[in-house]
């Protein structure tokens, strides 16, 4: 199976679901994660110091050879600001990474991330995604991940909340998501902040209470077809 991970920001696929990527990849398939923000393609960004990139991607390599992946995928939509691209700009960017992936299982951020990044992006996406299109028709399967510090900072009440309807057992690849997450030294948080080892250990842990495993990762389906 030809599975794309959507990142819109290093760390977000390890965050999000580092143990299920791990699993998909040693059960044989064939999976490919696309960063897609960065200094933008001017390479300078307007407020971010373009180090700062270089040392993140760095970390964003490390981090996906842990987790077993390949294929890496890294676009330059500028980070912060996509929302300020015009949207021909962005869904001509992401429809070239569906066209170059043809997934059959696409993992998007939660449209209602905080992050606005992540919400230009899952709408982006979901443009290409449509089930009547010949380009949409090779996707099955869509599924939004929850991302620590992002996903549940959205206005209660006022906007759909993350409430998982499908659930993977990362019980044996707990160890491998924290490992790839130690990758991340630029980004580390110290407990008890959202995106620390523990935290992300005790939400895995949750998840799995919630489905009877020791760890588990939660995800929202977009759709599923059975055709």
């Amino acid at each position: 199976m030809r599975v794309l991970v959507v990142a819109p920001h290093a760390d977000d696929e390890t965050l999000g679901m580092g143990g299920t990527i791990a699993r998909l990849a040693t059960e044989g398939h064939d999976v490919r994660v696309a960063l897609m923000t960065g200094p933008g393609e001017s390479g300078e960004h307007p407020f971010l110091p373009a180090d700062g990139f270089k040392e993140v991607r760095a970390e964003f390599s490390k981090a996906l050879d842990v987790l077993g992946v390949a294929e890496k995928i890294v676009c330059d939509l500028p980070a912060v600001l996509v929302e300020k691209e015009p949207i021909h700009v962005v869904n001509d960017i992401t429809k070239k990474v569906v066209e170059q992936v043809q997934p059959e299982r696409l993992y998007l951020p939660f449209p209602f991330d905080l992050h606005r990044d992540h919400r230009q992006l899952f709408y982006s996406f979901s443009v290409h995604a449509r089930a009547y299109l010949t380009l949409g028709q090779n996707i099955k399967e869509i599924y939004c991940y929850e991302t620590p510090s992002e996903t549940h900072l959205s206005a209660p009440y006022l906007e759909p909340a993350f409430t998982p309807n499908a659930y993977v057992d990362i019980s044996g690849f707990l160890d491998t998501k924290l490992k790839a997450l130690k990758c991340y030294e630029s980004q580390a948080q110290a407990a008890p902040l959202p995106r620390s080892p523990v935290a992300i250990e005790a939400l895995a842990r949750l998840r799995g209470s919630q489905v009877g495993v020791a760890a588990a990762e939660a995800f929202v389906i977009v759709r599923k077809n059975e055709l």
